[in-house]
């Protein structure tokens, strides 16, 4: 797989190797140098109106079968292929798609490279990848040459060098290329970013953001399933393996990409010792369980540094026993909010108290609520995925693309949260010694339009 993303991504994107050296390559904090711009910036890009959306999905496994019935439910939508290796799964979201009355989807099966023969139709417009993240990158990149957008599941990438190729391949033909992180869909996130923009907690400071999700029950899928590869990667990189999901919220909160962005991070990993342990307890001395060197820490903290001079502390650990937690904190001159569980402090405008948490949210819904929750939040939950905010993810990329409006989030958004564990990795490996955190952007962050509060 590492040989195929290699050969592959240099294929497909049409660069040097070089390219993606020099991009990690840094003079100083606030100017990391980049490769030169191959077409024009995607920031705001707004594809022309689409009447039906026509839909490939590339996956559909235990996240993208989910994906296929929410997009089933959307107005404005067409299920036209399927792809996957994995011959149960592919049939079973066919079964499902018949059992509503829709039209069969094309099947794409036998081979892991099926899905360029999907690419290969002209009555696509958008390809949702949901597979394991070794093949984001590569689908990704033949999706927008194929002239289509891409929606990745995160992250959007593994290396910074492959994270250069999707934004010069976006960049170069003018196609969306969203990570789907989902976790700014929630409603809590939702109401949060809301409560910023209205300046509850006044000029920000400080954000925490983390992955705190037992998993260790995933290293029981060995066939099939999303442990029967991710488990690996806890024997192959030391640093913050999964670092969006948290991330991403605090970064719209700070706009960042859009007024600010990240500078530099510093990193550090506890000692790995609950996957080995685990594995000892669960499986025979001889398993291929057994056999991994685990040298991912069990709780990874990174701490990110803006240019705006602004902190961020992110935390990743899937492997120790505690409650879940994405952390979801953000902190301004007048107070701070806080999740799991949510609460709330301020100077001004709140209890009148700010030494004593304020755990009752209801009023702080009913005044803040985000206009899109308000709007779709009932029909989210009928929905489902995690609370409903995968189903208003995607209920909120068909609005767009059929109305001609830009994506809340682009591929500049997706590179920089993800670029984080690569860079986290090289911290870690370097007694947390800081390192330079590119600008994908090229600069445009400075003049990008801030994400505002849609009504719709």
């Amino acid at each position: 797989m590492k040989q195929f993303n290699r050969r592959d991504f240099l294929k497909a994107a049409g660069v040097a190797a070089a390219a993606g050296v020099v991009a990690g390559c840094n003079t100083t904090a606030s100017t990391p140098l980049q490769p030169s711009r191959q077409g024009q910036s995607v920031i705001g890009l707004i594809a022309p109106k689409m009447e039906i959306v026509r839909v490939g999905f590339i996956g559909v496994g235990q996240r993208g079968s989910g994906h296929v019935k929410r997009m089933s439910h959307i107005e404005g939508t067409q299920i036209v292929a399927l792809c996957d290796t994995h011959d149960e799964m592919l049939d079973k979201s066919a079964a499902y798609l018949a059992e509503r009355g829709l039209p069969a989807p094309a099947l794409y099966r036998g081979s892991e490279y099926a899905y360029k023969d999907m690419l290969a139709r002209d009555d696509i417009d958008i390809v949702i990848i949901s597979t394991p993240w070794a093949w984001h990158a590569p689908m990704a990149i033949d999706t927008m040459q194929s002239g289509k957008h891409a929606f990745v599941e995160v992250p959007l990438a593994l290396t910074m060098e492959e994270m250069w190729q999707i934004v010069d391949t976006a960049e170069r033909t003018q196609k969306n290329c969203m990570m789907m992180e989902n976790v700014n869909y929630g409603r809590d996130e939702l109401m949060v970013l809301n409560m910023v923009r209205q300046g509850l907690f006044g000029e920000l400071l400080h954000g925490e953001a983390a992955y705190i999700h037992e998993l260790r029950w995933q290293m029981k899928e060995i066939e099939h399933s999303t442990g029967s590869w991710r488990t690996a990667w806890h024997a192959r990189r030391d640093g913050n393996l999964y670092p969006t999901h948290g991330l991403g919220p605090v970064s719209q909160y700070m706009n960042i990409n859009r007024g600010d962005r990240f500078d530099y991070l510093t990193s550090m990993s506890s000692p790995a010792l609950g996957r080995a342990a685990y594995a000892k307890r669960e499986f025979p001395a001889d398993h291929q369980r057994n056999q991994l060197k685990y040298i991912s820490g069990d709780m990874n903290t990174t701490l990110i540094k803006t240019v705006k001079g602004r902190s961020i502390m992110v935390q990743h650990d899937t492997t120790t026993p505690r409650p879940y937690s994405r952390h979801n904190l953000i902190q301004g001159i007048n107070g701070v909010f806080a999740g799991f569980p949510n609460r709330i402090a301020l100077e001004q405008g709140g209890s009148g108290n700010y030494h004593d948490w304020d755990y009752d949210m209801t009023s702080w819904y009913l005044r803040y609520d985000h206009p899109l929750w308000v709007k779709m939040g009932k029909e989210a939950e009928r929905n489902g995925g995690h609370g409903g905010m995968d189903f208003l993810m995607f209920w909120r990329m068909i609005y767009c693309l059929r109305n001609g409006e830009a994506l809340d989030q682009d591929v500049y958004d997706g590179a920089a949260w993800s670029v984080i564990s690569p860079l986290s990795a090289q911290s870690v490996a370097n007694r947390s010694e800081s390192v330079n955190i590119p600008d994908f952007t090229r600069g445009a962050w400075q003049t990008a339009t801030p994400l505002g509060i849609v009504g719709a």
